[in-house]
């Protein structure tokens, strides 16, 4: 398989080190620019290299989690996964999927300790890393932060739509898999009321992190964050957003408890930079990214497990 790429090989903030594959025992970030199935305004496969792009004048400290990304042990950047550009989405997709496949098909997350940063592209990307780690972790806890229920059947023709996404890693959940859900606020009825019926929807931000706050500090936890789960007034670069979303300090709030947890994984998709010509939504991703990379590194400078 060829290298892995970023735009003219820039990196995801300046202390991430260049890597060909996974490393054991480290976060590795890696994109996929994958939009094939968006289905309102298109532009997510600009997210990944839009973000990396901002990130290189953001300052690498966070008041907020009071930590530096220069006091953390090396994070490795794989670059952007290959994408089809066939027109194919079904077929686009799966190019994407089978690559990711060959970087991890030997590895076992768990054991290894590997823990992937994805960016996206749409909602669809975060199936190949979900279904990797349901599979890694049997007690998984699945963090979905999100505007949308992402539980439809499939969605205008695509089984692997980004409208789907929850359903298909559903498919694979077994008897100790907890989905979790957060920010919903647009859906079938149908939708509403499978979340309803299987209690995956909290209704507001002091339940949901009591929620968090009541796992056990060795339970893995991975969070799958569409930033349309954040209202357009903060982030209007996206592809489908829904009014009524929450802002920053809320989402400072919940990684201030994963950050106490085993938070193994996570993704941020769904930035469409274009949509936004200010540019604000890319600054606000890449500082979202940076308080992520801090949380994956758990309470202790030095702790990635």
């Amino acid at each position: 398989m060829e290298d892995l790429k970023t735009e003219k090989n820039v990196l995801l903030y300046y202390p991430a080190r260049p890597a060909l594959r996974p490393r054991k025992h480290s976060l590795n970030l890696v994109g996929d620019e994958f939009d094939g199935t968006a289905c309102f305004r298109k532009g997510t496969s600009d997210g990944p290299d839009a973000i990396r792009r901002v990130a290189e004048d953001i300052e690498t400290y966070s008041p907020y989690l009071d930590r530096d990304l220069e006091e953390l042990p090396p994070f490795f950047e794989l670059g952007n996964l290959p994408v089809g550009d066939s027109g194919d989405a079904d077929r686009d997709w799966q190019i994407a999927r089978e690559a990711f496949d060959s970087l991890t098909d030997s590895i076992d997350l768990q054991k290894a300790e590997v823990k992937f940063l994805a960016l996206g592209g749409e909602h669809s990307i975060s199936y190949l890393f979900i279904e990797k780690y349901l599979i890694a972790y049997p007690d998984l806890i699945l963090l979905h932060l999100d505007a949308h229920a992402d539980l439809r059947d499939g969605y205008q023709g695509y089984r692997y739509s980004h409208a789907s996404v929850i359903r298909r890693c559903m498919d694979h959940f077994g008897p100790g898999h907890v989905l979790a859900q957060y920010g919903i606020r647009s859906g079938t009825r149908e939708e509403f009321y499978w979340m309803k019926k299987h209690g995956t929807l909290h209704r507001d931000l002091d339940e949901f992190c009591g929620f968090i706050k009541a796992l056990p500090e060795d339970r893995p936890i991975y969070l799958t964050l569409d930033l349309d789960y954040f209202d357009p007034a903060f982030v209007p670069g996206t592809g489908t957003p829904e009014a009524g979303g929450e802002d920053f300090l809320s989402f400072i709030k919940i990684l201030k408890l994963l950050k106490t947890k085993k938070l193994v994984g996570a993704d941020v998709v769904e930035l469409a930079p274009a949509v936004d010509p200010t540019g604000n939504s890319d600054v606000f991703a890449a500082k979202v990214v940076r308080e992520l990379i801090l949380a994956l590194y758990g309470e202790g400078t030095g702790h990635v497990g």
